[in-house]
């Protein structure tokens, strides 16, 4: 049976202050902002920062796999969207991210605008009201650094099935003094 709503939140609440009793700072009010929302990552990123662009590092259709078909859903073998990016503002990196995309889910405007690379998913969200449902872990040593990371992964839920699976990471030190 799935969570409700508020048990989704204190399970989210529970996971930060887990990993926050592991550091000796606690987590400033934007890194805890964009480690629960479950509204848009690009939309905060955005107000924070102004517009924000992003660089494709690679984003190729394949075979799903084991692993990616149970991140989506699908079976082993269905085509899948894999997707790698950096989210930044100028030359400053903000956040990467991989995603997992079904394409049989995906209605041709969707697939469209995802294989032009230059859009956030957020954006692409937005722009088609897609309903989501987010849920974090943790993760280390994805920024060629062996400072600690922050992430969550996500499913995007699109009439009762998964659209998309997202992981974002950002190293801990970012977004403290915002």
């Amino acid at each position: 049976m799935p969570m409700n709503k508020n048990e989704a939140n204190k399970r989210l609440i529970e996971k930060i202050n887990s990993v926050e009793d592991s550091y000796p700072k606690n987590f400033s009010n934007t890194q805890k902002i964009l480690l629960t929302t479950d509204g848009s990552i690009t939309a905060i990123l955005d107000v924070l920062y102004g517009k924000i662009t992003l660089s494709t590092l690679e984003q190729h259709f394949e075979d799903a796999t084991e692993e990616s078909a149970k991140l989506v859903n699908c079976e082993v073998g269905d085509q899948v969207n894999f997707r790698e990016v950096i989210m930044h503002k100028d030359d400053e990196n903000l956040i990467y991210a991989i995603s997992y995309i079904p394409l049989k889910r995906l209605s041709d405007e969707i697939c469209c605008d995802l294989v032009r690379a230059d859009i956030p998913i957020g954006r692409i969200l937005k722009n088609y009201n897609i309903e989501s449902r987010r849920e974090i872990n943790t993760l280390q040593e994805l920024f060629n650094t062996t400072e600690d990371m922050l992430a969550r992964d996500y499913a995007i839920i699109h009439k009762n099935e998964i659209l998309m699976w997202i992981k974002e990471v950002f190293p801990v030190s970012y977004f403290t003094k915002i």
